[in-house]
């Protein structure tokens, strides 16, 4: 295809492409000419018809078609491939003639295209091809012919795929029984191209050299010549007999080339297996050809016999053996001995080259085809050929691979005994082959440890069965004589040969066990043998069992068929039950063998206790448990009589030796033995069983030997075998069930349970035995019952369970010590494989097991691991749980007693988060188990159990601590007339949660979990667990600072998803808001508020509410439940809905007695009602509002005793305190929303009654602790705050509506008498409170009374009635008044409650700019001191502001400069932050108002103290990173965006919205304050502190500051009021310029000051515009003055230039500079020069002169050097 990147062809727009070339070609009919094909014949019309249009053939072919053909003949690989897929998919879809015009051109395609080189493409075209046979069918047949060939290639392809896709496309063009049909058909013209491409072609004439590489070529050609092999053998294969004898002169043709019969010696290995499977199948159909090629055939397959290709081997020694067969000549043609023995040696020698599995089961048939006269010496040639075969096996190759070594050993067993079958009766063979082949074959498979594997004994007991097999059956006496002499000639031998490998004294233990393992197969019968063969061979699925079977094999437990010893046991009964089998001719010989092995054994044992040959004797005795063989065992024992044993046992060892030999010997070496002899003993102990009569002498044997003789690890020995093989666990069943082992089981486990820790440590291996004995004896099953009798394993659990109680009274370093984890350990166990139902011990077990993992560590002092033990044992536990009561419908007692422990713990224990948090994870996997069980009902009435009953509800309810109430009722949510506080939370309290948050999230948790499986709850169980929680939740977060423990519980639900989110998608939405709104309606309070929150948190939506208030009227009568009801649902009501409630109220407020006005019903519910419609203002009938003013002033005339004016609240009653709440809650809403003019009367009565009610609230500043004098006082103070608002925004406009005098009767008076008031109360509540907390009840009203303090003006401070406050040896200029307020409310300032911090900090803001003047009055004595003068700001704010800098160092100090801390808003860094910022905003205010001589002073008290700086280094701390307002990304428009540098900071106390930005934003403010008033004290800090800092402050001011300050200072020049006389100042703002013209008499000096960009850090530049009569020298100085004065004085530029103007005016005056610092006035504290030297009568500053006398450590003047006196 056309390369991407070459040069095209000039006016070749597109890059070349084959497919799109085919595309135009085929465009336009008749005008384009086509392709012309080449063809052999006339009718070959080549790929597609010549000229367009030119033949009748055309309109055959279709034009997609032709073009998918034409595509088809391009070389690139993916064309084709895509053309071919393109050309099936056409097939399918065209229509048959379409299809059938293709047909002509198809053959020569397919021909060409099916040897492609690609094999996608190979694939395709087969596929392709069975598309199109199912399209035409049988028009296929006249071209069938020329694609045969060619087919039969394909379906011999190398590639699999392909190969397969041909076939596939062979057997649609023809059924299974037309197919030798089918090819006999096209016989000749197949064999024509089959011989060609084997005769005639070459990989040069199959592909283009030109175009083609070499290695493609060869490729191809070597595919091609391999599928003309593979379809020759398919062609003799398919065709019938009668078809063959045509074919034969085209074979002989084919048989006579030297080239093909060069294909056997040919490098490919696939042409080689091609060929002799080619050579089989001609030997297999037209032998009689074959026979004539006999001299090409023999050497071409005979000589190649060493051919280990793996791809060639199966092909070749089929051929082998089919030319041995066909060719009878055929070892004339070769010389057997020299050319094809030594060939055949060296692959035996060689173990068959890897390829056994293959070659060896040749070698049988091989030996067998093989005629006399070319085997001569008999004898040498069959001794040669199996010493190779065995050669063969000790190959590392061979050794390494079990099916290689199979192979070998089956190949020379049959080889064997077919040489001996020919032999018999020879006796030099005879011998030979036992004595020279078997027995060395033996001897070298037992001692080379690589062929233990090998299926040794199997081979040689068939070899044996044969020979006995055939004695038994021969007639002949003779051959029965030859036979009878092999075989004892065998045994002799093999008996010495076993004999030697047992008595060597090192002997090695595979050895040993090889030789135990052959004799024990050597005495299984025949039968056994195929029986064992016949079961490996077939795969049974259970259930296809026969019942007789199942019957028999139901005692194999699962543990038995996994374990080692199974296979051996379930043999050996084999054995015993058919020993009349074993052939005479074995019998005897064999147990010969057995008696000698033993004797050697058992010698061996004794003297040197020898390992390997006490499991060789084990293993022995496990085949041959006979008392013959334990006679020979006890030797010279077997007089002695056993004594001290009951009379039984003594008979019984009398007549059985076996037991004999078990007392005298094996007891004592059980008892000494270690673990691994152990296990041989035991086996031995089961063989010795084995030889007694019954299972009563059985069981007598091991009782006795249980009672005393045997240890705890024996005993677990037997029972491990017991259970290991059913055989085994059959003998010992009566024992395992007997009192003697259950009695000494429940003894074990009494002394385990009761070990303290010390022995328990002190006999670690042994007691970890005997658990492990107890844990098999409760959890072995066996056919579905206990090992061990039942009664015995419930004593044991109560054992366990007595231990698991005692946990609670024992140290955790006692619990980690004691036997607890055994304990979990064995009852895991037994959880795990229990079958049936639990015992009532178990489930008391279980339920201790769970109360357990249910409680807190605290409680249960358990280590963890302990802890994760019980957890995994408790759940094991319930697991079978739930599968019993699946099975049964008895209810559990487990879960019975749970639950009423759980409503225990629940309701009435103390529970903390941790122990609250625990429970809930227990219960949560309790019921995770529970959701699995089949048995439905079980949840439902598990949570139905726990679930309390009303009673028990409303009981838990009530003892909720009543706190929460405190907030609803401050925030006016919910309105009260009855005292229903208790005290505060108790201590205990504060340690504990309240039954209701725990029985709350119990029940919820237990829903989430039982939801996972759907269950209907009755009688609204859910809905009532989902509004308990969230009563619960409510609770918590209605509560004013609450303890720890509370705010740790939710927490804890938010962390376990315990929330009403995840809770409402399982309830019914509707059913839950009924339930909500009957529990509302009939107690109101928290239920109430339950409602709004759920609307608030938007989790239901108003509108789904609203069928539950559509009734209005069913309101009313009010009672407390509908009272708040309506107050909670206020907020989401519509104004029509409001206007509906508001309208029911009305009526209502008209003509009540004293009694009414007061109860829920009556005046003060209803007022409520219309209160909290008012709060949302929804009623704007200004005259309807006005109407009930003038109600409430006629309550007022008729019932004046109810409002609490000027009286003593002691005395008053709560219904009279919630009616004055409510009437002043009106009161404040009346003032906000209604614009409704008032007569003088009515403003004096809202007045007069707030001045009232304040004094009031004044004077029983005692009973603030009750919560409803409380709210009283706040409501006071909220009305005193709406009235000073009020009053404070009237303006011109609105000042027509009100009455004449009333503005000044309310400062004369009112204001007066509420500031006179509210001043000192402050000063006495603040005193008197202990709890500091903003946000706790006690201090609510501290909100209002502080934001009514900010209305105060500077008059009524000034005007104060406090105390006289003053602080010995404070230095101060202010009078006794100021400096009494100034020391009362600054201290406020570091007070822990905000309101306060911030009514502290607006007082004293309007006090601070009159402070300053006072010092102006005593500067005169700080002129001429000899030092540089400073002068402190008010000692009283420097001395709060050094405690607050400790404060801060300690919140601050240890973060760095630059890294922003966020201070958590309302903690108490919060308070000592704000405290010390708002101090100072004071100072800094303080310091504006001063003149620009105090402001030198005060700057140079702040540079000694270091002050600023300290104050500079926290404020880069505290200012945000961005600090840019809230609202900014609203207003993405403006181009300056908005900023805490550009927007004034407003310090609400109510607002708490933006509390988390109060801190950065004052911050910001303060830094801007201290940039605009300190600029060059800023200035010499920046330039002065480390690069890090420097680069920090640089960054930040520059972007967020400087431009806000330019613009300030440039317009402040602009609107500058302030007028020079000669000098004129004039701005620009957008080049940051100011210009000043000073002109005096005939001189004018124009000075250009430019602003820096990060102003004011940088340096301010002066330059010179005109300058007319100054002299240059005068300029330069005067240039320097202002520049020095802009740099270094803390003022504006206009307050710079003042300063300059008066420096040149003095020097036109004649005052002459100071000659230190070339100025009349001074820079800091604008001096004149006085001070005189008497020699030289110049005059300096006091402060130059000073600075230069300690400079330059003299006292000489400056410039004549004379003493300076």
């Amino acid at each position: 295809m056309g390369g991407k990147n070459k040069q095209r062809t000039k006016g070749n727009l597109r890059p070349s492409n084959s497919g799109r070339a085919a595309e135009l070609l085929a465009k336009e009919q008749g005008t384009v000419p086509g392709f012309i094909g080449f063809g052999t014949s006339h009718s070959d019309l080549g790929y597609v018809p010549a000229i367009q249009g030119a033949e009748d053939i055309d309109s055959l072919v279709d034009s997609d078609f032709r073009m998918v053909l034409r595509k088809l003949s391009k070389k690139d690989v993916t064309t084709k491939l895509k053309a071919m897929q393109e050309f099936g998919t056409m097939c399918t879809e065209r229509d048959t003639e379409a299809v059938k015009g293709v047909l002509p051109y198809w053959p020569r395609i397919f021909c060409k295209i099916s040897l492609d080189h690609d094999r996608r493409v190979r694939e395709a075209t087969q596929q392709a091809f069975e598309k199109l046979i199912l399209k035409v069918k049988k028009h296929l047949a006249p071209y069938l012919k020329s694609v045969m060939g060619y087919w039969l290639m394909a379906q011999c392809d190398t590639y699999p795929p392909a190969a397969t896709a041909a076939k596939d496309a062979f057997e649609a063009a023809f059924p299974p029984s037309k197919q030798p049909e089918a090819i006999a058909f096209c016989k000749e013209e197949i064999t024509s191209v089959l011989q060609d491409h084997l005769l005639k072609e070459t990989p040069d004439t199959l592909s283009d050299p030109q175009t083609v590489p070499e290695e493609e070529r060869e490729a191809k050609f070597h595919r091609v010549v391999t599928c003309s092999l593979l379809a020759l053998k398919k062609l003799l294969c398919f065709l019938p007999n009668n078809e063959l004898d045509s074919l034969e002169e085209k074979f002989k043709s084919l048989l006579s080339q030297n080239k093909f019969w060069k294909y056997g010696k040919h490098n490919v290995p696939q042409i080689r297996s091609a060929y002799f499977e080619l050579v089989s199948a001609l030997c297999q159909h037209i032998p009689q050809v074959m026979k004539e090629e006999a001299s090409k055939v023999s050497p071409s397959v005979l000589l190649s016999i060493d051919d280990s290709d793996p791809v060639v081997c199966q092909a070749l020694w089929e051929a082998v053996l089919y030319t041995l067969t066909t060719i009878e000549d055929c070892w004339l043609h070769v010389n057997a001995k020299k050319s094809v023995f030594p060939k055949l040696t060296a692959v035996v020698r060689e173990g068959g080259r890897g390829l056994a599995t293959v070659i060896y089961p040749y070698l049988l048939p091989f030996i067998s085809k093989l005629p006399q006269s070319i085997t001569e010496p008999k004898l040498d040639f069959f001794k040669n050929f199996l010493n190779s075969l065995i050669t063969g096996l000790s190959t590392e190759r061979t050794k390494a691979s079990s099916s290689e070594c199979s192979a070998v050993i089956s190949a020379f067993f049959e080889c064997l005994r077919f040489i001996m079958q020919q032999n018999l009766g020879e006796e030099e063979m005879e011998q030979m082959l036992v004595n020279e082949q078997l027995i060395p074959f033996i001897d070298t498979v037992l001692k080379d440890p690589g062929l233990r594997h090998v299926p040794l004994s199997s081979h040689l007991a068939e070899t044996l069965n044969s020979w006995e097999a055939k004695a038994d059956v021969e007639k002949g006496a003779k051959t029965v004589y030859n036979l009878e002499n092999v075989l004892l000639n065998f045994w002799e031998r093999l008996s010495e040969v076993c004999v030697e490998k047992i008595s060597e004294p090192e002997a090695d233990v595979r050895c040993v066990l090889g030789v135990s393992n052959l004799v024990g197969v050597l005495q299984k019968p025949k039968s056994s043998l195929k029986s064992k063969r016949k079961k490996n061979g077939k795969v049974r699925f259970a259930d296809e069992v026969p019942e007789v079977k199942k019957e028999n094999e139901k005692c194999a437990s699962s543990e038995g068929e996994n374990s080692e010893g199974s296979e051996g046991v379930t043999e050996s009964s084999l054995i015993r039950d058919s020993a009349d089998l074993v052939s005479p001719l074995r019998k005897k010989p064999l147990e010969d063998l057995v008696c000698k092995l033993a004797e050697v054994s058992i010698n061996f044992v004794n003297e040197q206790k020898s390992e390997q040959h006490l499991q060789f004797l084990s293993t022995l005795l496990d085949s041959f448990s006979s008392g013959q063989v334990f006679k020979v065992l006890l030797g010279d024992e077997q007089k002695n009589v056993i004594k001290d044993k009951p009379l039984e046992i003594v008979r019984l060892a009398e007549k059985s030796p076996a037991v004999q030999f078990l007392y005298h010997k094996l007891v004592g070496w059980l008892n000494e033995s270690q673990k691994k002899d152990g296990d041989f003993l035991v086996d031995i102990l089961y063989s010795a069983l084995r030889c007694c009569d019954s299972d009563a002498e059985r069981k007598d044997v091991l009782d006795d030997l249980t009672k005393e003789d045997l240890k705890c690890s024996s005993l677990l020995q037997i029972i491990e075998k017991a259970c290991s093989s059913s055989d085994k666990h059959a003998l010992v069943t009566p024992w395992l069930k007997g009192s003697i082992l259950g009695e000494k089981l429940v003894t074990l486990a009494d002394c385990l349970c009761g070990q303290d820790s010390e022995s328990t440590t002190s006999s670690e291996p042994h007691s970890s035995e005997q658990w492990t004995l107890l844990r098999l004896a409760l959890s072995q099953h066996v056919k579905n019952d206990y090992l061990i009798g039942e009664v015995y394993v419930g004593r044991i659990i109560v054992k366990l369970h007595e231990t698991l109680s005692k946990t609670k009274g024992l140290s955790e370093a006692e619990n980690s010590d004691s036997s607890m984890s055994f304990v979990c350990d064995v009852a895991h166990s037994y959880f795990s494989s229990a079958r049936g139902l639990l015992m009532p011990s178990a489930e008391d077990l279980l339920l201790t097991l769970f109360q357990l993992c249910a409680q807190s560590k605290e409680r249960t002092h358990l280590p963890d691991f302990l802890i994760c033990k019980l957890k995994s044992t408790l759940l094991s536990g319930i697991n079978l749980l739930v599968r019993q009561t699946a099975s049964t419908p008895k209810q559990s007692t487990f879960l019975r007693l749970s639950v009423l422990w759980l409503k225990d713990q629940v309701q009435s224990s103390t529970l903390d988060n941790t122990s609250l948090q625990v429970l809930l994870c227990a219960v949560g996997d309790l019921l995770n188990t529970l959701v699995e069980s089949e048995n439905t009902s079980l949840l439902g009435v598990y949570i139905g159990s726990v679930m309390p009953t009303d009673s028990e509800w409303e009981k838990m309810r009530r003892s909720l601590p009543i706190q929460w109430l405190y907030r609803p009722l401050l925030e006016g949510r919910l309105s009260l007339n009855y005292e229903c506080f208790k005290t505060d939370f108790k201590e205990q309290d504060t340690q504990t949660l309240p039954s209701h948050l725990c029985t709350s999230s119990l029940l919820s948790k237990m829903i989430l979990t039982a939801q996972k499986k759907k269950i209907v709850l009755e009688n609204n169980v859910l809905e009532k667990i989902i509004a308990e929680l969230l009563y619960s939740l409510q609770w918590c977060e209605e509560l004013d600072n609450p303890p720890p423990i509370v705010t740790g519980f939710s927490v804890m639900l938010q962390n376990m998803n315990i929330t009403y989110g995840s809770l409402s998608v399982l309830g019914n939405t509707s059913s839950l808001l009924q339930l909500l709104f009957d529990r509302s309606r009939k107690n109101g309070t928290l239920w109430s508020l339950i409602i709004a929150k759920l609307i608030l948190s938007r989790s239901i939506s108003s509108d789904e509410v609203k069928p539950y208030y559509k009734r209005k009227e069913s309101f009313f009568p009010l009672t407390e439940g509908n009272l708040h009801t309506i107050q909670s649902l206020c907020p989401f009501l519509s104004k029509e809905e409001k206007k509906e409630f508001s309208a029911q109220c009305i009526p209502a407020f008209l003509g009540w007695t004293k009694e009414d006005l007061c109860s829920i019903n009556g005046a003060f519910g209803h007022l409520a009602i219309f209160n909290s419609c008012l709060q949302t203002r929804s009623v704007d009938d200004k005259q309807l509002l006005h109407g009930i003013l003038k109600i409430i002033i006629s309550w007022k005339k008729q019932h004046e005793d109810i409002f609490l004016f000027s009286c003593n609240l002691s005395e008053a009653s709560p219904e009279v305190l919630g009616v004055n709440i409510e009437i002043m809650r009106f009161l404040s809403l009346f003032l906000k929303y209604c614009s409704y003019p008032l007569a003088e009367s009515e403003w004096d009565f809202v007045m007069c009654s707030m001045l009232s009610w304040l004094e009031t609230t004044s004077e029983n500043q005692a009973l603030y602790s009750v919560p409803l004098v409380q709210l009283f006082a706040c409501v006071s103070f909220d009305l005193a705050c709406d009235l000073s608002a009020f009053f404070d925004s009237v303006t011109p406009d609105t000042v027509g509506n009100l009455p004449v005098n009333l503005i000044s009767e309310w400062k004369e008076f009112f204001s007066k008498g509420i500031h006179s008031l509210l001043l000192p109360l402050l000063v006495t509540a603040i005193g008197e409170n202990k709890d500091l907390s903003e946000t706790s009840f006690q201090n609510a009203m501290l909100k209002p009374m502080c934001e009514t303090l900010t209305y105060m003006s500077k008059e009524q401070l000034l005007s104060h009635k406090l105390p006289v406050r003053l602080v010995p040896g404070q230095k101060t200029n202010l009078p006794e008044h100021l400096q009494t307020l100034l020391n009362t409310l600054t201290p406020l300032l570091l007070f822990r409650a905000r309101p306060v911090q911030i009514a502290a900090y607006h007082m004293l803001y309007k006090l601070m700019p009159e402070f300053p003047k006072y010092d102006q009055d005593n500067l005169k004595s700080y002129g001429d001191e000899e030092e540089e003068p400073a002068l402190s700001p008010p000692a009283a704010l420097m001395s709060l502001l050094s405690t607050q800098e400790e404060l801060l160092e300690s919140v601050l100090g240890c973060v760095p400069v630059g890294q922003i801390v966020s201070i958590k808003p309302l903690s108490e860094d919060f308070c000592y932050v704000l405290g010390y910022l708002l101090t100072w905003k004071l100072i800094l205010t303080f310091f504006k108002a001063a003149s620009s001589q105090l402001r030198a002073l005060y700057s140079m008290y702040l540079r000694k103290t270091k002050s600023l700086n300290k104050l500079l280094y926290h404020l880069f701390r505290l200012m945000p990173e961005n600090p840019t307002y809230g609202e900014t990304a609203i207003e993405v428009s403006n181009k300056d965006p908005k900023t805490f540098f550009t927007e004034e900071l407003q310090l609400s106390i109510r607002e708490t919205a933006t509390l988390p930005y109060h801190i950065p934003h004052l911050a910001c403010s303060v830094y801007h304050m201290t940039l605009k008033d300190l600029p060059a004290m800023v200035r010499l800090w920046w330039n002065s502190s480390e690069k890090r800092v420097f680069n920090i402050v640089d960054r930040f001011t520059s972007k967020y500051v400087s431009n806000v300050l330019s613009f300030q200072e440039i317009s402040s020049v602009q609107t500058s009021t302030q007028l020079f006389s000669g000098m004129t100042v004039k701005a620009r703002a957008t080049t940051r310029e100011v210009m000043a013209t000073y002109t005096i008499e005939d001189i004018v000096i124009e000075l250009i000051i430019q602003l820096p960009s990060n102003y004011p850090l940088g340096s301010i530049t002066v330059e010179s515009g005109k300058r007319i009569g100054v002299a240059v020298q005068q300029w330069r100085n005067w240039m320097l003055q202002l520049s020095t004065y802009l740099t270094h004085q803390n003022g504006s530029i206009m307050e710079g230039l003042a300063l300059w103007k008066n420096n040149v005016d003095k020097r036109f005056e004649g005052v002459e500079d100071c000659m230190i610092c070339f100025s009349v006035i001074h820079g800091f504290n604008y001096s004149l020069p006085k001070k005189a030297c008497r020699t030289c009568k110049k005059k300096f500053h006091s402060a130059c002169l000073y600075k230069w006398f300690t400079s330059s450590n003299k006292s000489t003047c400056p410039l004549c050097r004379e003493t300076f006196f």
